[in-house]
């Protein structure tokens, strides 16, 4: 069971799983692309609270609850996200699927975990067009987006002190981001071509501290605190400016920029440090919930390479708010007793302002928690409805609804067989 999970998960990075485009949000347009890293399916329904561990679930998003370990732990997910993009004249509806995370988590020995995967950081992929008029005829702008960087982790957690758990999180992160542009000019034989791609590799670390105390020997207090360090990262820019015929669609002329006398062939992206409180109570296999806030100073961010200048960055703040409920976990006839029902709701001030819009970010999550055999393995099913952005200052209002599926195994390892 082991070694073929172990295969396939080997075969499917190597087939290079993760290359997908991630978003068709015209917002990936910004930045390094849309934000990939969300955590776990169970962590997700939760709003996004990621304070509670336990024994038979990876927490994707919280290192300290690797402690909580007790069986081995192999989760995948993936999800479906339909969109409807709304403009002030006009709107279109599409999706796209993914595979969100592929990972592997165990226990060391008493109150310490270890574990590793991969899953997608951050994804390009938008289409857009613009008119406008000139003095030279009606002008067409068309903006195509492809990419996105994906990142490998490993993870360890441990509880030295009753209650009191630490944790850290090392992310290696990479891949290729290409915006396209292409422009012409009604009457006009040529059209002209902008082309960049960058190639971007870095690291950054997560550190964690959890402190789950008991009160009245019956709840549990979860506080958690989490530091994502600045990410650095380094790009590798290649620019070429052409022209190209608007009759056959074959270029007519197509050469490479000199980056380096700009000093842009290489670059550096440098993601602000993120940090995380959180407060939740809870009742153990009962009941939890919860509430986080996060800030980040995206003022500090810039892409010098792609020289927008319709956008600037702010400080960015999250807030969530989540939980779950099972009826009887120990139930023997009733299924639906040991179901999982999970809900929250977050909203992300994401720090991007866009022709002097804030663009912002609301959504509400739900799902089930479904026990699969005898054994403690599970399927986690989630939902997620939300909205971005605006219509207001020719922006596009994003409506969208979100399905997750993950699928968590287990298996004991390390573990001295007594009769043979």
């Amino acid at each position: 069971m082991i070694k073929k999970i172990l295969i396939a998960f080997l075969c499917v990075v190597a087939h290079g799983a993760f290359a997908q485009n991630g978003t068709i949000s015209p917002y990936s347009y910004f930045g390094i692309g849309d934000d990939r890293d969300k955590g776990a399916v169970d962590t997700q329904m939760m709003g996004g609270v990621s304070m509670y561990g336990d024994s038979i679930h990876i927490n994707l998003s919280n290192p300290a609850a690797y402690s909580k370990l007790r069986l081995t732990a192999y989760t995948a997910g993936i999800s479906h996200k339909e969109y409807q993009l709304k403009s002030w004249n006009e709107q279109q509806r599409t999706g796209v699927t993914n595979l969100d995370y592929l990972a592997i988590g165990f226990p060391l020995a008493k109150n310490v975990g270890f574990g590793f995967g991969i899953m997608p950081y951050s994804s390009v992929g938008y289409s857009l067009n613009s008119t406008s008029n000139s003095a030279d005829g009606e002008v067409s702008n068309f903006f195509e987006g492809e990419g996105g960087l994906n990142r490998l982790y490993a993870s360890i957690g441990f509880e030295p002190i009753k209650n009191l758990s630490f944790g850290v999180t090392a992310n290696f992160n990479f891949g290729t981001l290409e915006y396209q542009r292409i422009q012409s000019v009604e009457g006009v034989q040529f059209g002209t071509l902008d082309d960049r791609e960058s190639n971007i590799n870095g690291y950054d670390f997560k550190y964690a501290l959890n402190y789950n105390p008991t009160i009245k020997d019956k709840y549990t207090l979860y506080t958690s605190v989490l530091i994502n360090t600045q990410g650095n990262l380094t790009s590798e820019n290649t620019q070429t400016l052409g022209s190209f015929s608007l009759v056959t669609g074959n270029n007519v002329e197509v050469v490479d920029v000199d980056l380096d006398a700009s000093n842009l062939r290489n670059t550096e992206l440098k993601i602000p440090t993120r940090t995380t409180f959180g407060l939740g109570l809870g009742e153990n296999k009962k009941w939890f919930l919860g509430a986080e806030y996060s800030f980040q100073q995206m003022g500090d961010f810039e892409n010098t390479f792609l020289g927008l200048d319709n956008i600037d960055y702010g400080d960015a703040n999250t807030y969530a708010l989540g939980g779950y409920w099972i009826p009887d976990y120990r139930s023997l006839t009733g299924y639906f007793n040991r179901i999982t029902y999970r809900a929250g709701l977050r909203y992300d001030v994401t720090g991007m302002t866009i022709n002097n819009k804030e663009i912002n970010n609301f959504g509400i999550t739900f799902g089930l928690g479904l026990p699969l055999g005898a054994d403690f393995s599970n399927l986690n099913v989630g939902f997620e409805l939300g909205r971005r952005g605006t219509t207001d200052a020719n922006l596009i209002e994003e409506s969208y609804f979100k399905v997750n599926i993950g699928l968590s195994l287990n298996d004991r390892w390390f573990q001295q067989r007594k009769i043979n």
